[in-house]
């Protein structure tokens, strides 16, 4: 069983941050973890051209806002019931809620973050940026992202998770991670691979199939790879359905998932930054913003839960 101790709910109070809520609230109480609800106040103070600098009194403001987060985030948890495990609130002033987020996290030993997502995408994600995807970055631990589309009355019942797998060693560690949470909740287990649809210009030879399909040797292969995958987990014997698709990776898993109605998606991260992550970008993140289900992901480095 997965060791979870501490849990982490970073809130800003938006309709966003608290659709999550309910899945931080289920994690702790399923594991008996600490609950951790952080607010933190970014007031860019450390902006020099920032107006809030001629303020009379930012010491004062800073009160105000965090009488109003200590109450807003006593009744959030008094609304939904804190029975079977203990709640921490804090607050940090930071210029940086990510900062604030990731800092908290390692300093406290956290062993799972659950954040909102709004699910933006294209232009306005550009512009507006996303705390989410800094944080399933960098954080030390595993993040449980809830889109604001997501139903929240499923959100304490998983009967169905998807594991996209691309046989990296990384796909293997999330397995690992989905093999515990299906069990812990008897739900189903789909494995998933998607065979990256390659398109050629009109022109070219027909050298392999495009279009979204993939030859029957291809598929046989990924079935079996599939089974062996899944029969060398540790641990008792699993049972899953397998699935192979063709096309590309983040919208084929997301249609997939949509497909099935599942509940939750377990995938690996690799945690590029910098200019890696800017030229190859990241199939989890953009998994994340187009899944209508909560997404656990498993970070291939830092903390692991077993």
């Amino acid at each position: 069983m997965l060791r979870i101790n501490r849990v982490l709910y970073p809130t800003d109070f938006s309709k966003c941050a608290s659709h999550a809520l309910p899945q931080a609230l289920n994690m702790a109480k399923e594991y008996g973890a600490e609950l951790h609800l952080l607010h933190a106040l970014v007031l860019h103070e450390g902006d020099p051209g920032n107006a809030a600098h001629r303020l009379p009194d930012m010491e004062e403001l800073y009160q105000v806002l965090e009488e109003n987060a200590e109450t807003q985030m006593r009744s959030a948890v008094e609304e939904h019931g804190s029975e079977g495990f203990s709640v921490k609130r804090a607050q940090v002033r930071s210029i940086s809620a990510p900062g604030a987020i990731l800092d908290y996290a390692t300093e406290n030993d956290i062993d799972l973050i659950v954040l909102g997502t709004h699910g933006r995408r294209g232009l306005r994600r550009l512009l507006l940026g996303s705390v989410a995807e800094e944080v399933i970055r960098l954080a030390p631990c595993p993040v449980l992202t809830v889109p604001e589309r997501a139903d929240t009355v499923s959100t304490s019942l998983v009967q169905k998770i998807v594991v996209p797998v691309d046989f990296s060693e990384y796909a293997t560690l999330a397995l690992t991670y989905a093999k515990e949470l299906a069990t812990v909740h008897a739900a189903e287990m789909h494995l998933l691979h998607i065979v990256d649809e390659i398109v050629y210009p009109d022109f070219y030879p027909p050298i392999t199939p495009s279009g979204g399909s993939i030859t029957d040797e291809l598929r046989v292969q990924s079935l079996e790879r599939l089974r062996s995958l899944l029969s060398g987990l540790p641990g008792p014997e699993s049972e899953a359905e397998i699935h192979v698709r063709a096309g590309r990776a983040a919208p084929a898993i997301a249609d997939f998932v949509q497909e099935q109605a599942a509940d939750l998606i377990v995938i690996a991260s690799h945690g590029l930054t910098g200019l890696s992550h800017i030229l190859l970008g990241s199939v989890t993140e953009q998994l994340i913003r187009r899944a209508s289900c909560s997404v656990f992901t498993v970070k291939a480095f830092g903390k692991k839960l077993f």
